[in-house]
């Protein structure tokens, strides 16, 4: 992770058993990165099921609107970093050759001191 603190981290512990909590949690990340603070994502626990390829494609929290692919396609596109716990892939049954992306994963411990040197932190 950067040596600088980032400004927001969103620790994303929400996957596809809630899909219409997903959109604000991509928004106020999207919103932050636009207006030039660096943000964080952090997906564990049921989130990481959403970074498996093909997967957030799927998941529409309104129908007829917008994938929750769509949404992180946004809050990338804005500067979001996103992030992935490896042991959440693991407890998922997943591996870095499920991903829909490339993005760096780390193990809580190596997460952790960045995580928490934020100046805020929201758990969604």
């Amino acid at each position: 992770m950067s040596e600088q603190a980032p400004d927001l981290v969103i620790i994303l512990i929400t996957g596809k058993e809630n899909p219409k909590r997903l959109p604000s949690a991509f928004f106020l990340a999207s919103t932050a990165a636009a207006m030039e603070q660096d943000v964080v994502m952090y997906f564990t626990g049921p989130a990481t099921e959403l970074l498996k390829a093909g997967e957030a494609e799927k998941i529409f929290p309104l129908e007829g609107g917008k994938s929750v692919q769509q949404f992180m396609e946004l809050a990338l596109e804005n500067g979001v970093r996103m992030i992935g716990c490896q042991q959440s892939l693991d407890l998922n049954g997943m591996s870095k050759d499920d991903l829909g992306m490339e993005l760096p994963l780390l193990n809580p411990s190596n997460a952790l001191p960045t995580l928490s040197a934020a100046g805020k932190v929201l758990t969604w």
